[in-house]
């Protein structure tokens, strides 16, 4: 036991006392408005970056915004270890920089400023100072992500396929999810939107999946994940339902997270127990801030808010 595990598990625990979880998400869903939304975020973690008159897209990547900047604070209590692993588990903001920044250098318009990776970047301080497109494709090609190529849509889905499987070799405790994640994003890519893997994911799916992207049809592709992967889909006959088994995985991710840092070891898994609280928690926010925004007059989803966990 280090003392640098003490001092981040220690963090990761007071992190978690101030998530403002269901009950929290619930006050918010049923403000009736976005700016009313906000207001209850108040007294919340997430209020340094929340404003009133703020658009929906914008107060939901606060929100987003604010767990990262958890996760760069944790990182600083943390031994390499420990920031080695909290940097895998957020590469995701670091894929979202990657496509806004190959959206900016191809004339798109104006984004917004990407979020700041500090010490949980792979490689974005070397990809976010390139000037043209084929700047960047050379530096994401030397990079541990490399250029998968392809349309926007076909890098998207090679980005995260690759996020998933490099973070399943590497923090062992996040397997599971990340498995099971990599299970819905192909779903929802081969039998909602109808589109075959590009080439590219082909290769980290298959480290998660197996042969499965190979399925004529869902039941098919459904049998043959492995376990680690199959419970993400469990009970979901028909792709138009993958819906429900995303809020699932977010349930069954905080319910794994707080067991694991309920355990207090001082190692890496209590911290990526707590990492799966946080992370849900934001993603129960900014779901509560959509029905907030909602023109809607119906309560349905706003009194049970068991809806969105």
């Amino acid at each position: 036991m280090s003392a640098a595990w003490v001092a981040g598990v220690t963090r990761a625990g007071g992190l978690l006392t101030r998530c403002p979880g269901a009950t929290g998400a619930g006050r918010v869903a049923r403000a009736g408005t976005l700016d009313e939304a906000v207001r209850r975020l108040a007294t919340t973690p997430y209020q340094r970056r929340l404003t009133g008159g703020m658009t929906l897209q914008a107060a939901q990547r606060a929100v987003t915004a604010t767990l990262l900047w958890h996760l760069r604070v944790l990182a600083g209590w943390l031994p390499r270890q420990g920031v080695d692993c909290l940097r895998l588990l957020a590469s995701g903001f670091e894929i979202v920089n990657i496509e806004s920044r190959f959206r900016l250098l191809g004339g798109g318009a104006s984004e917004p400023a990407p979020y700041a990776m500090g010490s949980l970047a792979t490689a974005w301080h070397r990809l976010s100072r390139a000037a043209r497109p084929d700047e960047l494709r050379a530096a994401l090609q030397a990079s541990p992500w490399h250029d998968p190529g392809g349309t926007p849509t076909e890098r998207a889905i090679a980005l995260r396929l690759t996020a998933a499987a490099r973070t399943a070799s590497w923090v062992p405790a996040a397997e599971r999810w990340s498995a099971g994640r990599a299970a819905l994003l192909v779903a929802r890519e081969q039998f909602v939107r109808g589109r075959e893997l590009p080439a590219p994911a082909i290769g980290p799916a298959a480290r998660l999946l197996g042969t499965s992207h190979r399925a004529r049809d869902f039941v098919e592709f459904s049998g043959a994940l492995p376990a680690s992967a199959r419970w993400a889909l469990r009970g979901i006959d028909d792709p138009a339902d993958l819906w429900q088994a995303e809020g699932r995985w977010w349930r069954d991710v905080e319910e794994d997270g707080r067991r694991m840092a309920r355990r207090i070891r001082y190692d890496a898994t209590t911290v990526v127990g707590a990492v799966a609280v946080l992370s849900a928690d934001a993603w129960r926010t900014r779901a509560a801030l959509v029905l907030a925004a909602s023109d809607s007059s119906s309560s349905e989803g706003r009194d049970d808010f068991g809806v969105l966990a």
